[in-house]
């Protein structure tokens, strides 16, 4: 009876499908509203008149308060204690709320007039309303990785993992298609990001749906014969903190992250400046990238899955996003068709790393801890979040004094050089092979089996 009971949920292909088929919805409306302004930063220096560093500032908000404040740790905390329905819906409700306040913050001019925390409040404002919305999508993130393990564990975790990656990667692929034409046909940046808001309020409701079909889940692994986790404890933080492969999963994911989200909160405007593509479809072609996402990670994943090599995966995929920024950074590669080929080279190389990652650190990890493990792993990322896109605002203003001033009074021949930046992602990159190379020594010292198939013979 036990068994019957287990098949209609977890053992069942269409309830754990469908489970995953909501919460990834649910994380493919916030990743729209991650990426929804990159598209249109020359738009924002036209519209709004932001320099690139404040651009960059807004940017870098992403990361304040689950850094600073250590939001994502204590989400974590929240995850494994209270579980994924209260939390999932708890990070919903924060994205909404902070995307509110973005686009209160980008709709409203007479702000700009004046400032806050040396900042224009417009500005302020803005940047404010997408840290609150970071807490919120990173702790969504940690919740519906949590909830794939709970659903996929000993099954095809790493397929599953990767196919809420691709469903997610639609959102930043149609916020980098989209949203500037969105803007440019309403007549104002800041629709787009009310488009977005729209959606995720959409994508609210449909994880409430799903709380319903994982209260099913509990019920029937409380019926079973299945002896529970020991729960999580606060002591459990320590070993976390001591697991020495935790520590190169967690460090190989800010560098390899660093190298990609903040590069595509640039990529736009590199394809205006650098290879001449008009301003509303310039997204266009960075959206290569999260679309070809959509195909290649689930394939590796799935590869993952029956033939193993996690580690071997991920450090292939550090070395083509490392070969990308290298060639992007070459002055001479200035061919809109070579833009087109690097996009392409780097979707396969975003697929790889993510399809390998995530699904390893259950190797690592008991499953009562996965939470805050996950919790502090985004944490960490969120640091490189953070500091990147500020850094490379500052670095395009310093390495091209005045041009900020001449794209704002109308010069359109006026563009940024993106050698520099291109080359401190390139720097990220090289590094995070390193780290690869580490973790599969300590994989083979430990046995975690990172480099073994994920789904098990029965």
């Amino acid at each position: 009876m036990t068994e019957q009971i287990i098949k209609k949920l977890n053992d069942s292909k269409a309830a754990r499908w469908g489970a995953l088929a909501i919460v990834s919805f649910t994380m493919l409306c916030g990743y729209f509203i991650a990426d929804v302004m990159a598209p249109l930063k020359p738009m924002i220096e036209e519209q709004l008149h932001w320099t690139s560093s404040e651009y960059g500032f807004f940017t870098s908000a992403y990361g304040w308060f689950n850094v600073f404040l250590l939001m994502l740790f204590f989400g974590g905390i929240i995850l494994d204690k209270f579980g994924v329905r209260f939390t999932g819906i708890m990070a919903a409700s924060i994205m909404v709320i902070g995307t509110a306040l973005k686009f209160y913050a980008l709709s409203t001019p007479s702000l700009a007039d004046t400032t806050l925390f040396g900042w224009k409040t417009q500005i302020m404002l803005a940047a404010i309303g997408f840290a609150i919305f970071g807490v919120g999508v990173e702790i969504a993130g940690i919740t519906v990785t949590k909830v794939i393990v709970k659903w996929f564990k000993g099954k095809e975790i790493a397929l599953a993992m990767g196919l809420q990656v691709a469903t997610a990667r639609i959102g930043t692929g149609l916020a980098l298609g989209f949203s500037a034409p969105i803007a440019a046909a309403l007549g104002h940046v800041s629709k787009s990001v009310f488009v977005g808001l729209i959606l995720i309020v959409i994508g609210l409701l449909t994880f409430i749906i799903y709380t319903f079909l994982d209260k099913r889940l509990d019920k029937s692994l409380k019926d079973s014969s299945l002896a529970p986790e020991d729960p999580f404890k606060f002591s459990d933080v320590t070993n976390i903190l001591t697991n020495k492969g935790w520590w190169y999963i967690a460090i190989l994911c800010v560098l390899f992250y660093s190298a990609v989200f903040p590069f595509l909160k640039y990529a736009s405007d590199l394809m205006v400046n650098k290879f001449g593509v008009a301003e509303e479809w310039a997204g266009l072609i960075p959206a290569i990238l999260p679309f070809g996402t959509i195909l290649f990670t689930p394939v590796f994943g799935g590869i993952y899955d029956k033939k193993g090599k996690g580690v071997v995966i991920m450090i292939i995929g550090s070395i083509l996003i490392s070969a990308v920024h290298l060639i992007f950074a070459l002055p001479f590669v200035n061919q809109v068709i070579f833009a087109y080929f690097l996009m392409v080279v780097l979707g396969i190389g975003f697929s790889l790393v993510p399809s390998a990652m995530w699904p390893s650190v259950p190797k690592i990890i008991p499953e009562n801890k996965l939470g805050t493990a996950y919790a502090l792993i985004f944490l960490i990322q969120n640091v490189g979040l953070m500091f990147v896109p500020g850094i490379i605002g500052v670095v395009l203003d310093s390495t091209n004094p005045g041009i900020a001033e001449q794209i704002a009074a109308g010069n359109k021949t006026a563009v940024y050089n993106y050698t520099v930046p291109m080359l401190i992602f390139a720097g990220l990159s090289i590094l995070s092979i390193f780290i690869g190379f580490l973790l599969k020594a300590e994989d083979k010292k430990k046995g975690y089996g990172i480099d073994l198939p994920n789904i098990q013979q029965n």
